[in-house]
Protein backbone atom coordinates (compact mmCIF):
# COMPACT_ATOMS: atom_id res chain seq x y z
CA UNK A 1 0.00 0.00 0.00
CA UNK A 2 1.40 3.58 -0.54
CA UNK A 3 1.36 5.33 2.12
CA UNK A 4 1.95 9.04 2.87
CA UNK A 5 3.78 9.82 6.16
CA UNK A 6 3.37 12.91 7.73
CA UNK A 7 5.41 15.08 10.71
CA UNK A 8 8.49 12.73 9.98
CA UNK A 9 10.89 12.71 12.52
CA UNK A 10 14.66 10.38 11.78
CA UNK A 11 13.77 8.55 14.25
CA UNK A 12 10.52 7.27 12.54
CA UNK A 13 12.35 6.74 9.35
CA UNK A 14 14.27 4.63 11.13
CA UNK A 15 12.11 2.18 12.99
CA UNK A 16 9.65 2.13 10.57
CA UNK A 17 11.87 1.36 8.20
CA UNK A 18 12.86 -1.76 9.95
CA UNK A 19 9.07 -2.78 10.75
CA UNK A 20 8.58 -2.27 7.03
CA UNK A 21 11.04 -5.09 6.18
CA UNK A 22 8.40 -7.65 7.00
CA UNK A 23 5.53 -6.18 5.48
CA UNK A 24 6.81 -4.17 1.69
CA UNK A 25 4.58 -1.20 2.13
CA UNK A 26 5.71 1.77 -0.48
CA UNK A 27 6.32 4.52 2.10
CA UNK A 28 6.93 8.19 1.74
CA UNK A 29 7.80 10.07 4.30
CA UNK A 30 7.47 14.25 4.80
CA UNK A 31 8.66 16.18 7.50
CA UNK A 32 5.15 18.50 7.27
CA UNK A 33 2.76 17.86 9.17
CA UNK A 34 -0.52 17.42 7.84
CA UNK A 35 -2.99 20.24 7.50
CA UNK A 36 -4.97 22.07 4.53
CA UNK A 37 -1.73 23.20 3.04
CA UNK A 38 0.01 20.42 2.82
CA UNK A 39 -2.57 18.15 1.83
CA UNK A 40 -1.49 18.03 -2.03
CA UNK A 41 1.35 16.01 -0.99
CA UNK A 42 -0.90 12.97 0.36
CA UNK A 43 -2.41 13.22 -3.63
CA UNK A 44 -2.37 9.58 -5.44
CA UNK A 45 -1.64 8.06 -1.42
CA UNK A 46 -4.00 4.95 -0.47
CA UNK A 47 -3.11 6.02 3.60
CA UNK A 48 -1.93 9.14 5.34
CA UNK A 49 -0.07 8.16 8.88
CA UNK A 50 -0.59 10.56 10.67
CA UNK A 51 0.91 11.92 14.45
CA UNK A 52 -0.55 13.61 17.42
CA UNK A 53 -0.60 17.13 15.89
CA UNK A 54 -1.51 16.73 12.04
CA UNK A 55 -4.93 18.35 11.80
CA UNK A 56 -7.41 15.35 10.49
CA UNK A 57 -10.59 17.84 10.25
CA UNK A 58 -13.50 17.46 8.34
CA UNK A 59 -12.21 19.82 6.04
CA UNK A 60 -8.68 18.01 5.40
CA UNK A 61 -10.43 14.52 5.06
CA UNK A 62 -13.17 15.65 2.80
CA UNK A 63 -10.01 16.64 0.33
CA UNK A 64 -8.00 13.57 1.15
CA UNK A 65 -11.17 11.61 0.07
CA UNK A 66 -11.16 13.14 -2.92
CA UNK A 67 -7.69 12.12 -3.83
CA UNK A 68 -8.25 9.02 -2.87
CA UNK A 69 -7.22 8.13 0.40
CA UNK A 70 -9.33 5.89 2.41
CA UNK A 71 -7.22 5.12 5.40
CA UNK A 72 -6.13 6.76 8.20
CA UNK A 73 -3.33 5.42 10.67
CA UNK A 74 -2.87 7.20 13.77
CA UNK A 75 0.55 6.15 14.97
CA UNK A 76 -0.16 7.07 18.52
CA UNK A 77 -3.33 6.13 21.01
CA UNK A 78 -5.11 9.42 21.08
CA UNK A 79 -7.48 10.51 18.16
CA UNK A 80 -8.75 14.02 19.05
CA UNK A 81 -7.25 15.31 16.09
CA UNK A 82 -9.54 13.03 13.94
CA UNK A 83 -12.47 14.01 12.87
CA UNK A 84 -14.20 10.72 13.81
CA UNK A 85 -17.73 11.47 12.47
CA UNK A 86 -16.90 12.56 9.11
CA UNK A 87 -14.41 9.93 8.35
CA UNK A 88 -16.73 7.64 8.27
CA UNK A 89 -19.67 9.46 6.42
CA UNK A 90 -16.71 9.75 3.50
CA UNK A 91 -15.93 5.68 3.89
CA UNK A 92 -12.84 6.50 5.51
CA UNK A 93 -11.10 4.06 7.87
CA UNK A 94 -9.14 4.90 10.73
CA UNK A 95 -6.63 2.86 12.89
CA UNK A 96 -4.79 3.70 15.33
CA UNK A 97 -2.44 2.74 18.60
CA UNK A 98 -3.86 1.65 21.67
CA UNK A 99 -1.29 0.70 23.89
CA UNK A 100 2.52 0.39 23.05
CA UNK A 101 4.38 0.60 25.99
CA UNK A 102 2.66 1.75 29.43
CA UNK A 103 5.95 1.24 31.07
CA UNK A 104 7.39 4.24 28.93
CA UNK A 105 4.70 6.69 30.16
CA UNK A 106 4.05 5.40 33.35
CA UNK A 107 7.69 5.17 33.95
CA UNK A 108 8.12 9.10 32.92
CA UNK A 109 5.12 9.84 35.05
CA UNK A 110 7.31 8.84 38.13
CA UNK A 111 10.14 10.09 36.86
CA UNK A 112 8.47 13.93 36.44
CA UNK A 113 7.19 13.55 40.57
CA UNK A 114 10.74 12.92 41.49
CA UNK A 115 12.54 15.14 39.68
CA UNK A 116 9.52 18.03 40.61
CA UNK A 117 9.80 16.05 44.76
CA UNK A 118 13.37 16.16 45.05
CA UNK A 119 14.21 19.13 42.96
CA UNK A 120 16.81 17.28 40.72
CA UNK A 121 16.54 19.68 37.93
CA UNK A 122 17.71 22.49 40.48
CA UNK A 123 20.72 20.21 42.63
CA UNK A 124 22.07 19.14 38.51
CA UNK A 125 22.31 22.55 37.62
CA UNK A 126 23.80 23.68 41.23
CA UNK A 127 26.28 21.20 40.89
CA UNK A 128 27.46 21.82 37.35
CA UNK A 129 28.16 25.48 38.69
CA UNK A 130 30.21 24.33 41.88
CA UNK A 131 26.85 25.18 44.28
CA UNK A 132 26.97 22.61 46.70
CA UNK A 133 24.30 23.86 49.43
CA UNK A 134 20.83 22.31 49.84
CA UNK A 135 18.83 25.40 50.35
CA UNK A 136 15.97 25.10 48.64
CA UNK A 137 16.26 21.04 47.84
CA UNK A 138 13.99 19.66 50.87
CA UNK A 139 11.91 17.05 49.54
CA UNK A 140 9.39 14.31 51.04
CA UNK A 141 9.38 10.83 51.45
CA UNK A 142 6.85 9.11 48.75
CA UNK A 143 5.74 6.63 51.17
CA UNK A 144 2.48 6.92 52.59
CA UNK A 145 1.68 10.12 50.32
CA UNK A 146 -1.72 10.25 48.78
CA UNK A 147 -1.84 10.14 45.11
CA UNK A 148 -5.12 10.39 43.11
CA UNK A 149 -4.95 8.52 39.22
CA UNK A 150 -7.42 10.18 37.09
CA UNK A 151 -8.09 7.35 34.47
CA UNK A 152 -6.91 3.50 35.34
CA UNK A 153 -6.39 2.27 32.01
CA UNK A 154 -2.91 0.55 30.77
CA UNK A 155 -0.59 3.57 31.84
CA UNK A 156 -2.49 4.06 35.08
CA UNK A 157 -2.20 0.71 36.18
CA UNK A 158 1.26 0.52 35.31
CA UNK A 159 1.71 3.87 37.59
CA UNK A 160 -0.59 2.75 40.04
CA UNK A 161 1.61 -0.45 40.20
CA UNK A 162 5.21 1.88 40.36
CA UNK A 163 3.97 3.87 43.25
CA UNK A 164 2.88 0.74 45.42
CA UNK A 165 6.05 -0.13 45.68
CA UNK A 166 6.97 3.42 47.17
CA UNK A 167 4.51 2.36 49.55
CA UNK A 168 1.70 5.22 48.65
CA UNK A 169 -2.01 5.12 49.33
CA UNK A 170 -3.35 4.84 45.53
CA UNK A 171 -7.00 6.87 44.91
CA UNK A 172 -8.41 6.36 41.57
CA UNK A 173 -11.54 8.11 39.67
CA UNK A 174 -12.29 6.35 36.56
CA UNK A 175 -15.88 5.55 34.99
CA UNK A 176 -15.20 2.26 34.54
CA UNK A 177 -12.83 0.50 37.45
CA UNK A 178 -9.80 -1.51 36.67
CA UNK A 179 -10.29 -4.70 38.61
CA UNK A 180 -6.05 -5.29 38.81
CA UNK A 181 -6.00 -1.72 39.99
CA UNK A 182 -8.86 -2.35 42.45
CA UNK A 183 -8.12 -6.50 43.87
CA UNK A 184 -4.19 -6.47 43.21
CA UNK A 185 -3.25 -3.18 43.58
CA UNK A 186 -4.83 -2.10 46.20
CA UNK A 187 -6.28 1.10 44.42
CA UNK A 188 -9.42 2.55 46.45
CA UNK A 189 -11.87 4.04 43.46
CA UNK A 190 -13.39 7.64 44.47
CA UNK A 191 -15.51 10.33 43.49
CA UNK A 192 -13.78 13.25 41.59
CA UNK A 193 -14.17 15.81 44.03
CA UNK A 194 -12.81 13.64 46.91
CA UNK A 195 -9.95 12.22 44.83
CA UNK A 196 -9.31 16.44 44.48
CA UNK A 197 -9.47 16.93 48.25
CA UNK A 198 -7.67 14.06 49.57
CA UNK A 199 -4.29 13.95 46.81
CA UNK A 200 -1.01 15.25 47.60
CA UNK A 201 -0.20 14.44 43.95
CA UNK A 202 -2.81 14.27 41.09
CA UNK A 203 -1.69 11.62 37.77
CA UNK A 204 -3.77 12.53 34.67
CA UNK A 205 -4.08 9.49 32.74
CA UNK A 206 -7.47 10.03 30.60
CA UNK A 207 -8.11 10.39 27.08
CA UNK A 208 -9.39 13.97 25.67
CA UNK A 209 -13.18 14.48 25.03
CA UNK A 210 -15.61 17.01 25.15
CA UNK A 211 -16.16 15.58 29.04
CA UNK A 212 -12.50 16.12 30.16
CA UNK A 213 -10.98 19.38 28.43
CA UNK A 214 -9.79 21.36 31.09
CA UNK A 215 -10.96 19.02 33.94
CA UNK A 216 -8.26 20.49 35.58
CA UNK A 217 -9.63 24.06 35.78
CA UNK A 218 -10.14 27.21 38.82
CA UNK A 219 -12.60 24.96 40.21
CA UNK A 220 -11.15 21.32 40.47
CA UNK A 221 -7.74 23.40 41.59
CA UNK A 222 -9.95 25.18 44.05
CA UNK A 223 -10.95 21.74 45.57
CA UNK A 224 -7.48 20.48 45.98
CA UNK A 225 -5.00 20.52 48.87
CA UNK A 226 -2.51 23.48 49.45
CA UNK A 227 0.46 22.63 47.86
CA UNK A 228 -0.47 19.69 45.95
CA UNK A 229 1.20 18.07 42.88
CA UNK A 230 -0.52 17.55 39.24
CA UNK A 231 1.46 15.46 36.47
CA UNK A 232 0.07 15.38 33.32
CA UNK A 233 1.71 12.89 30.70
CA UNK A 234 -1.69 12.02 28.99
CA UNK A 235 -3.52 15.10 26.90
CA UNK A 236 -2.30 19.11 26.73
CA UNK A 237 -6.05 20.60 26.89
CA UNK A 238 -6.96 18.40 30.45
CA UNK A 239 -5.26 21.34 31.66
CA UNK A 240 -6.59 24.74 31.39
CA UNK A 241 -3.29 26.12 31.34
CA UNK A 242 -4.46 29.60 32.37
CA UNK A 243 -5.93 28.15 35.80
CA UNK A 244 -2.54 26.40 36.46
CA UNK A 245 -0.72 29.66 36.39
CA UNK A 246 -2.92 30.89 38.68
CA UNK A 247 -3.06 27.84 40.72
CA UNK A 248 1.40 28.25 40.92
CA UNK A 249 1.11 32.16 41.38
CA UNK A 250 -1.31 31.36 44.63
CA UNK A 251 0.38 28.33 46.07
CA UNK A 252 -1.96 26.34 45.74
CA UNK A 253 0.02 23.88 42.73
CA UNK A 254 2.73 23.39 44.41
CA UNK A 255 4.33 21.02 41.84
CA UNK A 256 3.45 20.73 37.62
CA UNK A 257 4.86 18.22 35.76
CA UNK A 258 3.91 18.13 32.10
CA UNK A 259 5.10 15.93 29.06
CA UNK A 260 2.14 17.84 27.03
CA UNK A 261 0.49 21.10 26.94
CA UNK A 262 -2.85 22.61 24.93
CA UNK A 263 -1.33 24.72 22.69
CA UNK A 264 1.94 22.14 21.80
CA UNK A 265 1.44 21.71 18.28
CA UNK A 266 3.47 24.46 17.29
CA UNK A 267 6.29 24.01 19.46
CA UNK A 268 6.98 20.59 20.56
CA UNK A 269 9.23 18.37 18.23
CA UNK A 270 10.83 21.24 16.82
CA UNK A 271 14.58 22.84 17.51
CA UNK A 272 12.79 26.31 18.82
CA UNK A 273 16.46 27.59 20.25
CA UNK A 274 16.81 30.33 18.01
CA UNK A 275 13.10 30.93 17.51
CA UNK A 276 11.00 34.17 19.69
CA UNK A 277 8.60 32.59 21.76
CA UNK A 278 5.25 34.21 20.79
CA UNK A 279 3.05 31.76 23.51
CA UNK A 280 2.64 33.58 26.35
CA UNK A 281 0.74 31.52 28.71
CA UNK A 282 4.00 28.83 27.76
CA UNK A 283 6.32 31.33 28.44
CA UNK A 284 5.04 32.14 31.44
CA UNK A 285 4.79 28.21 32.79
CA UNK A 286 8.60 28.01 32.43
CA UNK A 287 9.35 30.90 34.77
CA UNK A 288 8.39 28.82 38.06
CA UNK A 289 10.70 26.91 40.16
CA UNK A 290 8.29 24.41 40.57
CA UNK A 291 7.17 23.29 36.77
CA UNK A 292 9.02 20.45 35.14
CA UNK A 293 8.06 20.15 31.18
CA UNK A 294 9.28 18.08 29.09
CA UNK A 295 8.20 18.01 25.16
CA UNK A 296 5.94 15.17 24.89
CA UNK A 297 8.77 12.42 25.06
CA UNK A 298 7.23 10.03 27.49
CA UNK A 299 6.80 7.57 25.41
CA UNK A 300 9.80 7.96 23.94
CA UNK A 301 11.32 4.84 24.22
CA UNK A 302 13.00 1.85 21.72
CA UNK A 303 10.41 -0.45 22.95
CA UNK A 304 7.64 2.10 22.38
CA UNK A 305 8.55 3.28 18.85
CA UNK A 306 9.56 -0.26 18.08
CA UNK A 307 5.64 -1.74 18.89
CA UNK A 308 4.46 1.82 17.43
CA UNK A 309 5.47 0.89 13.91
CA UNK A 310 4.98 -3.15 14.04
CA UNK A 311 1.16 -2.39 15.28
CA UNK A 312 0.59 0.77 12.96
CA UNK A 313 2.11 -1.17 10.05
CA UNK A 314 -0.12 -4.43 11.04
CA UNK A 315 -3.16 -2.28 11.18
CA UNK A 316 -2.61 -0.98 7.55
CA UNK A 317 -1.74 -4.26 6.49
CA UNK A 318 -5.33 -5.73 7.85
CA UNK A 319 -6.96 -3.15 5.93
CA UNK A 320 -5.21 -3.64 2.88
CA UNK A 321 -6.09 -7.62 3.01
CA UNK A 322 -9.73 -6.58 3.86
CA UNK A 323 -9.53 -8.04 7.50
CA UNK A 324 -11.31 -7.34 10.41
CA UNK A 325 -9.79 -3.54 11.67
CA UNK A 326 -9.10 -4.61 15.56
CA UNK A 327 -7.58 -1.11 16.49
CA UNK A 328 -10.36 1.18 14.30
CA UNK A 329 -11.78 4.18 15.88
CA UNK A 330 -15.39 4.09 15.37
CA UNK A 331 -17.43 7.05 16.32
CA UNK A 332 -19.03 7.56 19.73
Amino acid sequence: MKIAFFSTKPYDKKFFDIANEKFGHEITYFESRLRRETLKLAEGFDCACVFVNDRVDASVLIALAAQGTRLIALRCAGFNNVDIHSAKELGISVVRVPAYSPYAVAEHTVGLMLALNRKVYWAHSRVREGNFSLDGLLGFDMRSRTVGLIGTGKIGECVASILRGFGCTILAYDKFKNPVCEEKLGVKYVSLDELFAQSDIISLHCPLLAGTRHLINLDAIAKMKKGVMIINTSRGALIDSKAAIEGLKSEKIGYLGIDVYEEEEELFFEDKTFEIRTDDVFARLTTFPNVVITGHQAYFTEEAVSAIAKTTLENITAYEKGENLVNAVMPD
